[in-house]
């Protein structure tokens, strides 16, 4: 067992650190924190199942826990729009020991019930500066004056910046990376912008989101059409051609019908054989995306918004699966669409809102090619597979603190991958709410390095900042914990994966 204080070639945390986390009286608690999700999710054709376990937190940890906050007031949290409506559930969190890399294959575990915040945000009009938002749970704590001043002050400049005729884009990634704040629908163009969707020159958002909207709707017509009414087309196409002949044939003849058309034909070009290929991966499309936030009204219920919702995402994965074959599609994909689409499809510009599924489409292709490697199961033990990237996130923290690092692998032995390949490959949107989710992306997306980058300094601050409890904790207690992230300051976490940068261990 290796002693904190043992030994004087480990480093120590640095100064920085121990001041921000450590060193100050605790601040006064929040009024209610927001409770997070548990996961409770089941692979049906991996045969991975989470199992449940009983955590609770004893008085001293409270206190403990309520160290970690910084001695001056952190750069604050912006409020972001969360679901409609959500359904509590309360549930033990749940506990997987597995390699997710091991011989029973990938798999991804997520968090379908629990509690999540429930702030339904009025978007106001380009105008204004501050947001009109209406707290339908007592989940959602009020938010202090300053907080709202500051969310003001930096809307404004964002629309500020939104109105100029060409963006600055290293002035809106330096606004976005503390946080959009809600309303006019400013967190839908910034993320488009960032994500290079749209142009910097404002003069060309009009064709280009045309051509965008156009090209996706021909993929949908040339991708999602079943082979049959490819067949009634081909049909109707040679009825015409007949009637140019001036013969009077109502069918096609045995002889009309090519091999590739036929539904038994096992022809590699057979758009039947393709078909029938295709089916099993949009099963487990149609099984994941009706499982996507089911607490959340926007994506799950009988409505037929929900409905159309979740169609959208549907047609989205379908789409990029077939135009992706070397990837097709892999679970989890449907919990980094998510977030993207809710932001689009609740864009108060009517317009925008009509067209997020497109537009979601191509932000999710660009989101994702910074990180197909990691959904490439081929790849995993590759210098740009999953396992590498989990490999320098041990590294980051070892560089860091290596206190921690040697406590977790050497001591306890947490395999990084039983909680950093969920961590990672789904962008933490497992590990927290669904609004601090999206002010986590904010940052994400507005690093220039790439959001890969900003994604391993923030995981290493989740471990940082919670560093007195995995000390003191072993196997069992460590793996609970990791795999059931406890509700944090994200402000402050993002604040700790800042510093991460802006200092480096030395």
């Amino acid at each position: 067992m290796f002693n904190s204080t043992s030994g004087n070639n480990k480093k120590r945390v640095p100064d920085w650190l121990n001041s921000s986390l450590w060193s100050s009286s605790p601040p006064p608690p929040p009024a209610s924190p927001s409770p997070k999700s548990s996961p409770n999710d089941v692979v049906a054709d991996r045969g991975v199942k989470s199992t449940p376990v009983t955590s609770a937190k004893s008085s001293v940890q409270e206190a403990e826990e309520s160290k970690y906050e910084p001695p001056a007031p952190a750069p604050p949290k912006v409020a972001v729009t969360a679901p409609p409506a959500v359904v509590v559930r309360a549930e033990a969190p749940k506990v997987e020991a597995q390699d997710p890399l091991g011989s029973q294959g990938r798999y991804y575990s997520s968090k379908e019930d629990g509690a999540r915040s429930n702030v339904d945000a009025v978007a106001d009009t380009a105008s204004e500066a501050s947001a009109a938002v209406k707290v339908s749970s007592p989940v959602s704590a009020a938010r202090p004056a300053s907080s709202a001043a500051e969310d003001i002050s930096r809307q404004a400049q964002l629309l500020q910046e939104l109105s100029r005729k060409v963006i600055n884009m290293g002035e809106l990634r330096r606004l976005a990376s503390q946080g959009i704040p809600d309303g006019a629908g400013i967190r839908a163009t910034v993320w488009k912008l960032l994500l290079g969707y749209l142009p910097c020159d404002r003069s060309l958002w009009s064709s280009e989101l045309a051509k965008k909207r156009s090209q996706y709707e021909h993929f949908k017509e040339e991708l999602l059409m079943n082979p049959s009414e490819i067949t009634r087309r081909l049909e109707k196409s040679s009825l015409k051609n007949d009637e140019l002949d001036g013969e009077d044939k109502g069918f096609l003849s045995r002889s009309e019908i090519t091999h590739d058309e036929h539904p038994l034909s096992l022809g590699k070009t057979s758009i039947w054989n393709q078909f029938f290929q295709d089916t099993e991966v949009i099963e487990q499309i149609d099984r994941d995306v009706n499982r996507t936030h089911p607490d959340m009204n926007f994506f799950s219920g009988d409505s037929s918004f929900a409905k159309s919702n979740q169609d959208s995402l549907r047609n989205i994965l379908i789409v990029f699966a077939k135009l992706n074959p070397g990837i097709r599609y892999v679970q989890g994909m449907n919990e980094i669409l998510a977030p993207l689409f809710y932001i689009f499809r609740s864009d108060p510009n009517e317009e925008n809102a009509v067209s997020a599924e497109a537009d979601t489409f191509f932000c999710f292709v660009e989101l994702l090619s910074g990180f197909r490697d990691h959904f490439c199961q081929q790849l995993d033990n590759s210098v740009v597979g999953i396992r590498s990237t989990i490999t320098r996130l041990s590294l980051l923290l070892k560089e860091h603190d290596e206190e921690l690092w040697r406590h977790l692998e050497m001591t306890t032995k947490v395999n990084p991958q039983f909680y950093a390949f969920r961590w990672i490959t789904l962008l933490l949107t497992q590990e927290f709410n669904f609004a601090d989710s999206l002010f986590i992306w904010d940052t994400l997306l507005s690093d220039p390095e790439g959001p890969q980058e900003t994604l391993l300094r923030v995981c290493c601050a989740m471990l940082i900042i919670i560093r007195r409890r995995l000390l003191a904790g072993d196997f069992t207690a460590n793996l609970k914990l990791l795999q059931h992230y406890p509700p944090t300051n994200i402000s402050h976490l993002l604040y700790v994966a800042n510093k991460l940068r802006t200092h480096p261990a030395g």
